[in-house]
């Protein structure tokens, strides 16, 4: 699990603090042009790194995803669906 990400590019370690500060927005953009194999490592890697967060930033994510969640149903943008509808449609697919 050790392995690192290899990207298409290369730069010099003497040349990082010389790069442009990037967002998420970009980072998503630039990664998303990876090869596929690379992707998957990053995501392996990105995914491998919320394993380390502490109790307090997993609350915190949480509470924010809760809020993110909240405003969509508040907002229609999703529709709530009955417990007991979604145990009889995942009961359908595995027969």
């Amino acid at each position: 699990m050790g392995e690192s990400v290899s990207f298409a590019w290369q730069i010099a370690p003497r040349d990082i603090d010389r790069l442009p500060f990037m967002d998420s927005k970009s980072l998503e953009k630039h990664a998303l042009q990876l090869p596929a194999a690379d992707r998957a490592k990053l995501a392996h890697k990105l995914l491998e790194s919320l394993d380390t967060l502490s109790d307090a930033e997993r609350e915190q994510l949480w509470l924010a995803e809760a809020g993110r969640r909240a405003a969509q149903i508040d907002s229609g943008e999703v529709q709530l669906v009955p417990g007991q509808e979604v145990a009889r449609k995942a009961r359908a697919l595995l027969k």
